[in-house]
C-alpha cells in the first residue's frame, strides 16, 4: 500500500487535510530470460529466475529517451552512467531502446492480427448461415468455441 502524504491546512475552523499525490509508479519483477541482465533490473537474490526493478534506473532510462532528442548515445550514456551509478555504454543504450521499440511494434500488430482474425471468423459464420453450408461447420467444433472464448465481449462488430 502507498501512503500518501497530508498537507495540513489551518483556515480558523478546524485543520483541512489535503492529499497531496505521488509519482510513484509500481515496477513489477519480470522472469529473466537471458544470461544478460538489463540496465534497470538486478537479479533476484532469493531466485535467479526472476529480475528486480531498480526504480531510479528505470525512471532514468525513461529520462534518457527524452535526452537522445536532443543529445548523442554517448553523452546520454555517460549521463545515465553519472546518475544511477550503473555503466551502460551509448551501444547498449541504442539496443535496449530498439529493443523496447520492437517490442511495442510487435504487440500492436498481434493486436492488429487478432482484431481482423476475430472479423474474419464473423464473416465466415455469417456466410456459412447464408449459404446453409452447416452440416460438418467448423463453427460447431470445440476448436472454434475455444478460439470464440479468447475474443472479447466488448469488441466491435463490422
Amino acid at each position: 500500500m502507498i501512503e500518501v502524504d497530508t498537507t495540513k491546512y489551518d483556515f480558523g475552523l478546524g485543520v483541512f487535510i489535503l492529499p497531496q499525490p505521488k509519482d510513484a509508479k509500481e515496477y513489477v519483477k519480470i522472469p529473466r530470460l537471458g544470461r544478460t541482465i538489463p540496465f534497470g533490473y538486478v537479479a533476484d537474490e532469493t531466485d535467479d529466475g526472476w529480475l528486480v526493478p531498480v526504480a531510479l534506473e528505470i525512471e532514468a532510462l525513461e529520462k534518457a529517451k527524452k535526452h537522445l532528442k536532443q543529445y548523442s548515445l554517448r553523452q546520454v550514456s555517460a549521463w545515465l552512467t553519472t546518475v544511477t551509478g550503473r555503466e551502460i555504454s551509448h551501444v547498449g543504450l541504442m539496443k535496449r531502446i530498439k529493443s523496447e521499440q520492437s517490442q511495442r511494434r510487435k504487440s500492436s500488430t498481434y493486436r492488429e492480427l487478432a482484431d481482423r482474425y476475430e472479423k474474419a471468423l464473423k464473416k465466415a459464420q455469417e456466410y456459412e448461415k447464408r449459404t446453409g453450408t452447416g452440416q460438418d461447420s467448423f463453427f460447431g467444433s470445440d476448436r472454434f468455441v475455444q478460439f470464440s472464448s479468447t475474443f472479447s465481449d466488448n469488441s466491435t462488430d463490422s
